[in-house]
């Protein structure tokens, strides 16, 4: 075994054991967690978020000593006051069997409100949306809008008498235009709508929950719901491994019990509320006709979403277009106005 001696600010001799590098990086950690080594331990033990944050804690993990480093201190018989800073620091991590599996417990538990939380909000905005879309009886009505002015424009052929119409042929309405004009077929919709059934223009405020589902993906929802179970099934082998710890866990096995009760009926909640999304998910494909397995859920959502947008913008260029002829309208007729004036003027003299 090799020791370096180096000198401190302090101009005492350290003994050091581990690679300079590493050890100045371990340093510098300790440096923000800003308190004596026993009391760091001590809030690592209980646990105790109010002491170290998330990142404080990353960073004890990321500092932890390898096995190597491990067996270089074990066979270190000298003062361990002589010892530098990171030494130090992994002859006290060391006191604790299985240390860095407690600190991903710690940080496990830390995170896991915060991660619960917004897993579930996900999971409430899917199916919100997914019932949204499905209860809205302004989006049924100009389902049927679309799919009677599809029959009448097919009518005489194979497609005119459609039961039904691919999810995806509702962004083909702005492929269509008419001869000679830059009305679409979803102008002319919103023009039908807008003078025989204006209040469905507004079906978008039906669906709030559109847009922010559309941002979600599935499969990182199936991730979220494994990643939380097998860290919740991580927590649960410490706690296991733990009883033949002794008194230097106790704190902390006790700590973990009352979290484990905790978090295992969190759990039970959000697994069975991703079951229900799951099956909802299915669902809206289903309500459309669709197959879930090659229509899935965020192509449904961003489907209507983007008809959503296609809709409000043809809407929006009728009425500006309509405001334009009508202000056309009124100046022709104060033209046609001032001539008459004009000719009556003339005749009078």
């Amino acid at each position: 075994m090799v020791l370096d001696l180096r000198s401190t600010d302090t101009g005492v001799r350290r003994q050091m054991m581990i690679d300079l590098r590493r050890a100045n990086n371990t340093e510098i950690m300790l440096t923000k967690v800003k308190m004596p080594l026993p009391d760091m331990m001590a809030a690592v033990l209980a646990m105790d978020a109010s002491i170290l944050d998330v990142d404080q804690v990353e960073n004890l993990i990321k500092f932890c000593p390898t096995k190597e480093e491990m067996e270089l201190l074990k066979g270190y018989t000298g003062d361990k006051e002589n010892l530098g800073k990171c030494e130090q620091y992994f002859l006290e991590l060391m006191k604790v069997p299985r240390v860095e599996s407690k600190l991903r417990v710690f940080s496990f538990k830390i995170q896991f409100g915060t991660q619960i939380s917004e897993f579930r909000k996900n999971l409430n905005t899917v199916n919100s949306a997914c019932e949204e879309v499905r209860n809205s009886s302004k989006l049924k009505e100009i389902m049927k809008k679309i799919l009677y002015l599809g029959n009448t424009l097919n009518q005489g052929t194979a497609r005119g008498s459609a039961v039904g119409f691919k999810l995806d042929s509702l962004l083909k309405l702005t492929d269509t235009r008419a001869s000679n004009s830059k009305m679409t077929l979803m102008h002319y919709l919103c023009k039908v709508l807008a003078a025989k059934s204006p209040l469905l223009l507004d079906f978008h405020l039906d669906l709030v929950c559109l847009e922010p589902a559309s941002k979600i993906q599935l499969k990182s929802l199936a991730e979220e719901m494994q990643a939380i179970i097998k860290g919740l099934e991580k927590v649960k082998q410490e706690l296991v491994m733990s009883e033949n710890d002794g008194p230097v866990s106790e704190v902390f096995r006790k700590t973990l019990k009352g979290f484990i009760s905790v978090a295992e009926a969190e759990v039970a909640s959000v697994t069975n509320l991703y079951s229900v999304v799951g099956r909802n998910a299915d669902a809206l494909a289903l309500y459309f006709g669709e197959d879930p397995a090659r229509c899935p859920f965020e192509q449904v959502t961003a489907t209507l979403l983007n008809f959503v947008r296609l809709f409000r913008k043809a809407h929006d260029e009728n009425v500006k277009q309509a405001e334009l002829e009508r202000k056309k309208a009124e100046k022709e007729a104060e033209m046609e106005k001032a001539k008459g004036i004009n000719l009556t003027k003339k005749s009078v003299k």
